[in-house]
């Protein structure tokens, strides 16, 4: 049912411009929510990716691309970020193709609006203004009408009455007055009847043309309205529509990550990470203290030990004083500003180890233990970086990472090869095209590729035979492993065996460093069979220093010393053992390295356990 505003609705001008009024303010509201709505996505976009990038590793390390629990959880933070990408897109097309659209439209339909209102007040003016034209000649021909009316009147009463010459005057005066009445009234009637002729013909045109028209460009103005918030409303859900197939493939991908975690596979990869090698160790063997006799050679041989180890610690002290970290900075430095030369001033006048030794003599039978575990370990970090063979690894480990090593110089050769091969095929288009550029030019650059996969290759032939002589240990190590536990059962552990004899019968695996190092060096291993008993329980089986609290670096350190261990800012390390008065202690990061920092660097946190044995460390 087709309805005009034109003829249906011609006396609500106010009306209808109360309900356009209405309808644009409607528009705006609407353009207002649309424009809220898309900055609610985009702060949720927002948030999604700083919680990705809270969440996700600040750099890559190696223990989280191992488990598959950790790949999966990188992924899902991927496919988070990219919610988050298409979050930001229906944000940004609803500012775009609906928000910015409409506040432009909402201009035009103001002053269209205007425009059609104006033009409509103007025809209202312009059929009132006739109408009080009318009214006015109508009124001055009523006025006309009476007056002539009245002069009849009086000039009737004077013929009546006309006796004398001088009525009869009068007489004659007053027919002319109700004549010129009469006349001024036709004339007023004329203009009346023109007036009214008038009035009826603008009021024809008024509400049968002028109105009709202004109205329905007023009623296609609206119905343009309507349709655009239609349209709004539907580009608004298509704009959503359209990432959700995208935001619906990366929930698929969180599901197919988390399909991917293998609790087997995890397990497996820890035995892989964390396995060392090493035989389990044997049945611990009675000693037999009411030997009085073996226990006064025990003692002696302690004594002629002691004093042969002083001999030797004579000989190496010039050489550990010549590596010895540097004393610490300056209690307060600034933040982030530290120099590499202030991390070196003069030489300090205490020595870490010496402080150890010194406990050591001073010490009871369970801090002598950790005194010397601790004076073997600061040796071992001060007298260079590991060995290139990674023999002071576990043998296990010493293969994956030889391993790890190869793979990666077979990938450098490979370069190499593909460089040397494009630069052979240069040098060939050469020779053929002279003019393409001199072949002689790629001579030094070919030399220095023959040089580099010379070198790589020396040294992948160097780390395969360390490869194979890991190997062969391990092979060796099971091999004892079986035939040794088939000795335990036919053999059993008598009560007067001596340590000397249990170290003798030591499997390799049992001479490891206490930062799990591993040697063979058959001149320690006689060296250490001629200490005492007491010596040999409580040192072989070595382990890492246990940790006695956790530090917190307040500003970074570079530690070029040999021994010194660098940090970062705000880094997390274990406290190994506490400053000893030198101004150094002793941390340790992760399970691998460990070395000094400067005490006025960290803030310690000690635990309350640890805290005890300390103080009961020092009183003994």
């Amino acid at each position: 049912m087709s309805s005009n505003w034109g003829t249906e609705l011609w006396d609500q001008f106010d009306n209808l411009e109360k309900h356009t009024s209405w309808g644009i303010d409607f528009l705006e509201r609407y353009t207002k929510f649309v424009k809220e709505r898309a900055d609610i996505e985009l702060s949720y976009a927002k948030q999604i990716r700083s919680l990705s990038k809270k969440y996700h590793p600040k750099r890559s390390r190696e223990d989280e691309s191992r488990y598959t629990w950790c790949l999966a959880f990188a992924a899902t933070l991927r496919q988070l970020n990219e919610v988050a990408v298409q979050r930001e897109e229906l944000a940004d097309n609803l500012n775009t193709q609906i928000v910015c659209e409409l506040t432009r439209y909402t201009q035009e339909l103001k002053t269209e609006r205007k425009t059609h209102f104006q033009d409509g007040r103007r025809a209202q003016q312009h059929i009132e203004s006739s109408w009080k034209q009318l009214e006015s000649s109508k009124r001055r021909f009523e006025r006309d009408c009476k007056e002539a009316e009245r002069a009849q009147h009086v000039s009737d009463r004077i013929d009546l009455d006309n006796k004398t010459d001088g009525e009869k005057r009068c007489s004659l005066k007053a027919r002319q007055t109700a004549q010129q009445k009469q006349q001024a009234a036709e004339e007023s009637r004329k203009d009346y009847v023109t007036s009214l002729n008038q009035f009826n013909q603008d009021q024809h045109q008024h509400y049968h043309t002028l109105v009709p028209v202004i109205y329905q460009r007023i009623q296609d103005m609206e119905e343009r309205r309507i349709e655009r918030i239609c349209d709004a409303m539907r580009l608004s859900a298509e704009a959503e529509r359209k990432v959700l197939p995208v935001v619906s493939r990366c929930l698929d991908a969180m599901m197919d990550a988390a399909e991917s975690i293998q609790p087997r596979m995890d397990t497996r990869q820890v035995v892989e990470v964390y396995k060392s090698g090493f035989d389990p160790p044997g049945d611990v063997e009675f000693e037999d203290y009411s030997a009085t006799m073996r226990r006064s050679i025990s003692e002696s041989s302690y004594l002629d030990n002691r004093t042969e180890g002083r001999r030797h610690s004579r000989k190496l002290w010039p050489f550990i004083r010549k590596n010895k970290p540097p004393p610490p900075p300056p209690t307060s430095p600034l933040p982030g500003g530290v120099n590499n030369s202030s991390q070196s001033p003069p030489l300090a006048s205490r020595e870490p180890i010496t402080q150890r030794l010194n406990d050591l003599m001073t010490s009871g039978s369970r801090t002598r233990k950790q005194c010397l575990r601790s004076l073997k370990r600061g040796l071992s970090l001060k007298l260079g970086s590991s060995p290139a063979d990674c023999s002071h690894l576990p043998p296990e480990q010493r293969r994956k990472k030889l391993q790890t090593r190869i793979n990666n110089i077979n990938q450098e050769i490979q370069r190499e090869r593909e460089q040397r091969d494009a630069l052979l095929k240069m040098r060939e288009v050469y020779e053929q095209s002279p003019q393409m550029g001199d072949a002689g030019s790629l001579e030094p650059r070919l030399e220095e590729v023959k040089q580099s996969l010379q070198r790589l290759e020396d040294e992948l032939r160097r780390h395969q035979a360390w490869l194979l002589e890991a190997d062969s240990r391990l092979s060796d190590h099971s091999t004892r492993r079986q035939s040794g536990g088939c000795g335990l059962n036919s053999q059993a552990t008598t009560p007067g065996s001596s340590s000397l004899k249990q170290l003798d019968n030591r499997s390799p695996a049992s001479r490891e460093s206490p930062d799990g190092s591993y040697t063979e060096d058959h001149s320690a291993e006689l060296n250490f069979k001629s200490r005492s008993s007491e010596f040999d329980d409580e040192f072989d089986d070595e382990e890492p220093l246990p940790s006695i609290g956790t530090c917190k670096s307040l500003y970074p350190f570079q530690g070029q010393n040999e021994g010194t261990l660098s940090m970062v800012e705000g880094e997390l390390l274990s406290v190994v053992e506490e400053d000893k008065g030198d101004g150094w202690t002793r941390v340790r990061r992760n399970l691998e390295e460990e070395g000094y920092v400067p005490t006025s660097y960290i803030k310690v946190f000690l635990d309350s356990s640890a805290k005890g044995y300390v103080q009961s460390s020092r009183l003994v």
